[in-house]
């Protein structure tokens, strides 16, 4: 697993990578900070991210807010001091660990996994929330083309649900494909708002 680094103090970075080193994680990339963080982090390509912040002002957890936001990894920060608005920050901008005065070598390693177990999560259920919004999507487009089906075919749900079918199978797409096109050409054609 490669781990990127970012600390405002290199001893303290040090410190984290010995710590990282000693539970057998080598592959790691110390970034500077007053770089620019969100191309060094992408071009470093890390599968997590690891930020310790001694005691961050409100404008440098906001950057680190940002970046994490723009970041599609799991992140664990380490702080010194916080504020109940910079944790809940942190949480609303993807942070999966967020740990107040808590560095220590022999932690970093158990809270790096669950950053990591926590991220894959919320990833899970970001997709699943996707998947449920387009089927619901699916499914309302599909109900409207049935509809339209009823009506000009003259036919009932069931028979207006097997030609949007049959067509989807002969013409190898999805049914909801298929009921896009027969709404679209149906508000084309005027009859629909």
């Amino acid at each position: 697993m490669r781990i990127a680094i970012i600390d405002t103090s290199s001893t303290r970075a040090a410190i984290i990578s010995d710590g990282l080193r000693d539970a057998g994680l080598t592959d790691l990339v110390v970034i500077d900070p007053s770089g620019p963080l969100a191309a060094q982090v992408e071009r470093a390509a890390p599968e997590v991210v690891l930020i310790n912040l001694e005691n961050p002002s409100r404008d440098v957890l906001e950057d680190f807010f940002a970046m994490s936001r723009a970041l599609d990894r799991p992140i664990a920060m380490f702080v010194d001091q916080s504020e109940p608005e910079s944790t809940m920050a942190a949480v609303d901008a993807g942070v999966s660990a967020y740990v107040v005065d808590g560095l220590a070598k022999q932690r970093i390693k158990p809270i790096l996994d669950l950053a990591v177990r926590r991220f894959q999560a919320f990833s899970r259920l970001q997709t699943e929330l996707a998947e449920a919004k387009t089927a619901l999507a699916d499914r309302q487009v599909i109900d409207r083309a049935k509809a339209i089906l009823m009506r000009r075919r003259g036919v009932d749900e069931p028979n207006a649900y097997a030609l949007l079918r049959s067509h989807a199978m002969t013409t190898n797409r999805r049914i909801a494909e298929v009921a896009e096109a027969i709404v679209t050409s149906e508000q084309l054609m005027g009859d629909l708002p």
